[in-house]
């Protein structure tokens, strides 16, 4: 008996995951990215990003973003960058690409991430997030960590789910 109400249960999260990356949606988002690791963090960081994206195929989401990081005993900086998600069959694991520009050394870092978004209402998400971003100026510029954020996804006008 255990197993058909586990069972039902997983089907019943993995139909209401369905809807939540369908084309047409929006999204706002904030993250912490504190827990970060490279030849430049060996003192106290703490970085703050904002980003907004659109779904604009079915589990594809183009997105914008705008950082700010601070790093003991150096100076603060700002991060703008544009990106991509595609969500794997609907289950919140995604995969990601970005393109960001930082203005503390004038350089461009791609980057790729793998997150969950984990639901815990029909459009709030908490979202773990492991991250790459390498440095097209010096690879020592180059960073890996852990970003803990906050996603909603926005229902399109007149659409309920």
């Amino acid at each position: 008996m255990k197993k058909i109400v586990l069972f039902v249960m997983a089907l019943m999260i993995s139909v209401a995951a369905n809807a939540q990356f369908e084309k047409g949606k929006g999204y706002l988002g904030a993250s912490l990215s504190s827990i970060d690791i490279s030849s430049q963090a060996k003192k106290f960081h703490f970085g703050l990003n904002a980003k907004a994206g659109y779904l604009f195929m079915d589990n594809i989401m183009g997105t914008v973003q705008v950082g700010f990081d601070h790093t003991k005993d150096a100076d603060d900086f700002f991060t703008l960058g544009v990106g991509g998600r595609y969500y794997i069959e609907q289950n919140g694991l995604y995969l990601g690409a970005s393109l960001k520009y930082k203005n503390d050394y004038k350089h461009v870092l791609p980057g790729i991430q793998v997150g969950y978004a984990f639901f815990v209402s029909r459009t709030v998400t908490i979202e773990p997030e492991l991250y790459f971003d390498i440095s097209t100026k010096k690879f020592d510029y180059s960073c890996y960590g852990l970003g803990i954020g906050i996603g909603i996804y926005l229902f399109k006008d007149g659409h309920k789910n």
